[in-house]
């Protein structure tokens, strides 16, 4: 039987309780912010104790659905004062979902003393002082975890690291990977902070003796589960040996450059003269060379058939960090001016290791670099202020507070954020129908809100010209369809297949159904996008939030953007027609 599990950090106790008639059949991002908008204050502040924290897998995430295990996490962020789901791939989620748990919903802090380790299993919760882990780097906690509760084939590990501790908005939510890892991140929002501040270290799942996933027709989920898989090994990006599996999103840095949107030194240019040194082209000739072996990529999660994670080597052929993303390449590469793949690497480890979001990091240095803190290109510069961000030292807590709150420390107007969320790895200038997602998002700049990028540059599911700026249409159905798709527990990059393979997308309602015993069709995905958005979005406007907020900074409506020199000109009537 699914149930809530609520967790009342002021006097550290823990009930389960059934799900309420109104949310059955909601999970993933559908659930989180359907009960953030019911329970929390719009008006609270996002680190006090009205704030909550909800984790819901998705609907088919502990099943044998593919590339299904994502966990949503939500809450009002810290960073953008705005509701906000963030969500990651991990066997955590799926093993919150085999232990019948439809979300957990965390409320209340304490007041002040320890941090607190939370043990959830089929025989109940436990709580546990985590004084042993506090201030330690995240590898060194998983360690010992794992060590202490059970290995990886038992258990997974949810944490933060020192940035969470101290609260800072840049802080992420760290989840375990298939090796035990600390690398897969709900990073965007200051979630981290939030969990920070409810108490919470950690929260560790044992889903030994759990009763698992009931579905509610078998056969017809088996029918959409293999219309799905049949999808993603045939389309020519999420295939075996396809382009996601041997060059990993990062397959994306030569694709966006050449388009001339890789946004380069804090948004100031198109083109990265440094894509190709970077890119994950580079990445895997750059493993071949160090192992002597060519290295396809893994999946971060049970279950996941596409297998876009990857891991970059030192010259001496030991791992030195995974997961190397496109946008964290991006991030702490080009929009740094940085193209060494190895100060990459080390910084993309230490933002794991602390706990922190590598698009907001990246996204700060990058303006501390151009109000001249350090030069651009300076990788050694930009390792030593992750560091001071590890340390918590006031230069630290600034970069950590983001890149808004940095432009404002250091006099710089070039920040390039809506709703205090800094940018994402593609240029909105260059690629209109992306911008119009950044302005419209209920979360702040984000591209998985609505990845216009997969018609405007990858031709998926017919092309588009990113200059044309007619995608007020085209921007609103790309945000209803991933708002479900955050809903089922499905990977969003199973769209690239589904939109051009009709049967994957039957696939995936049809799991679904047989899950929950509805009876949706494929229409239903955009009614119940529609839903979670307008949710969103009415939480928002009870917050404080208008139309001026939809709007991009204004030195993109002036500041042309080479190689194409565009700016930003979508007039600000049709960007409020997007969602209405």
């Amino acid at each position: 039987m699914e149930r809530f599990l609520r967790i009342d950090m002021t006097g550290k106790t823990a009930a389960f309780e059934p799900v309420p008639d109104r949310y059955k059949g909601r999970a993933g991002r559908w659930l989180t912010s359907s009960i953030i908008h019911d329970e929390v204050p719009p008006d609270c502040h996002p680190l006090g104790p009205r704030n909550k924290l909800v984790f819901s897998p998705g609907i088919v995430a502990g099943t044998a659905a593919p590339t299904s295990s994502r966990i949503s996490v939500g809450g009002k962020s810290p960073l953008t004062g705005t509701i906000k789901e963030s969500n990651a791939g991990t066997g955590w989620g799926r093993r919150l979902a085999r232990l019948g748990i439809r979300a957990i919903i965390v409320e209340g802090e304490p007041s002040g003393g320890p941090l607190w380790l939370i043990r959830v299993g089929a025989d109940g919760v436990k709580f546990e002082p985590a004084d042993p882990w506090v201030g330690k780097r995240l590898s060194e906690v998983y360690a010992d975890l794992y060590k202490r509760y059970g290995d990886k084939d038992r258990i997974d590990i949810c944490a933060i690291g020192v940035a969470g501790e101290h609260r800072m908005a840049a802080a992420g939510i760290c989840f375990s990977d298939q090796e035990g890892r600390p690398s897969r991140y709900s990073g965007r929002g200051g979630l981290g902070a939030v969990m920070g501040s409810k108490g919470i270290k950690a929260i560790v799942l044992d889903d030994t003796n759990a009763p698992g996933v009931t579905l509610a027709d078998k056969d017809l989920f088996d029918t959409g589960r293999k219309k799905l898989t049949e999808a993603l090994t045939s389309h020519d990006i999420t295939k075996p040996k396809g382009a996601l599996n041997t060059y990993g999103t990062a397959v994306l840095v030569n694709i966006i450059n050449e388009a001339g949107a890789l946004p380069t030194r804090n948004f100031r240019e198109g083109r990265f003269e440094g894509a190709e040194r970077i890119a994950g082209e580079a990445i895997f000739a750059g493993n071949k060379e160090r192992t002597g072996e060519e290295i396809y990529n893994h999946a971060c999660s049970p279950g996941c058939i596409i297998g876009c994670s990857n891991t970059w080597h030192r010259p001496d052929g030991s791992e030195h960090t995974s997961c190397i993303e496109y946008e964290s390449d991006w991030a702490l590469g080009a929009n740094c001016g940085i193209d060494d793949l190895d100060r990459i690497a080390e910084m993309n480890l230490l933002c794991n290791e602390y706990g922190l979001d590598t698009i907001e990091i990246g996204g700060a240095i990058a303006v501390a670099m151009d109000g001249g803190l350090i030069p651009f290109g300076d990788g050694a510069g930009a390792i030593k202020l992750i560091h001071e961000i590890g340390e918590a030292t006031p230069l630290g807590r600034i970069l950590g507070a983001g890149a808004l709150t940095t432009g404002k420390a250091f006099g710089v107007e070039r920040v390039p954020h809506v709703k205090g969320q800094n940018m994402p790895a593609y240029e909105p200038r260059a690629i209109k129908g992306i911008g119009m997602t950044y302005a419209v998002s209920t979360m702040g700049a984000d591209h998985t809100s609505g990845y216009t990028i997969a018609p405007e540059i990858l031709g998926v599911s017919g092309k588009l010209d990113p200059l044309n700026p007619d995608k007020a249409e085209v921007a609103r159905n790309f945000q209803y369809a991933t708002a479900f798709l955050d809903s089922t527990g499905h990977c969003l990059f199973i769209a690239f297949a589904i939109l051009d393979i009709a049967s994957g997308f039957e696939g995936v309602i049809e799991e679904c159904n047989g899950v929950l015993g509805t009876d949706w069709k494929l229409d239903d995905a955009a009614r119940i996008g529609k839903e979670i958005i307008d949710i969103e979005r009415d939480f928002n406007r009870r917050a404080g939030f208008t139309e001026l907020d939809d709007r991009l900074p204004e030195f993109m409506t002036r500041e042309k953007l080479p190689p194409h020199d565009a700016v930003w000109d979508i007039p600000a009537e049709e960007i409020d027609e997007v969602l209405g």
